[in-house]
């Protein structure tokens, strides 16, 4: 029997309830903030890593804490290290060459050589429908060609 706020409780396993006590732990010793230069990014990245490399024994509190400074890690990255816009022309080329196609093996999404052959080299745009084939296709999300 287990005593949970004043009641007791039979055969808990108490290694999966989250405990606030040991998060305000965690929290104390890491300190986690808003990341505003390098430094502090290094830092996030340094506990992140101390985090994972304990693979699928982290606690609850640990998962909480490891979710938190990644959020805080990726904010930074957006704000600081944008990824280029990629025009979709340009990722349906990428992934073709990673898949070693050609053109002909997209007619069946584009419905002719011509429109598969404009698409591709950015003369036309992909439209929704074909934007829908080609993720599931691809196995991508469908954003990257909208």
């Amino acid at each position: 029997m287990t005593k949970i706020h004043g009641k007791m409780i039979a055969n808990v396993d108490m290694s999966n309830i989250f405990n606030p006590d040991k998060y305000g732990s965690l929290l104390m010793s890491a300190l986690p903030q808003v990341i505003e230069s390098e430094e502090e990014l290094k830092r996030a990245e340094e506990i992140i890593s101390r985090l994972l490399s304990k693979g699928e024994n982290l606690s609850p509190e640990e998962e909480k804490l490891l979710d938190l400074i990644s959020d805080l890690v990726e904010k930074y990255e957006d704000e600081h290290y944008p990824f280029p816009e990629v025009p979709p022309n340009e990722i349906l080329k990428f992934l073709m060459e990673q898949n070693d196609l050609r053109q002909s093996d997209l007619l069946h999404v584009f419905g002719s050589s011509g429109v598969t052959s404009e698409v591709v080299n950015g003369k036309r745009s992909i439209s929704k429908a074909q934007a829908k084939k080609l993720a599931e296709f691809f196995k991508v999300s469908v954003e990257l060609f909208i």
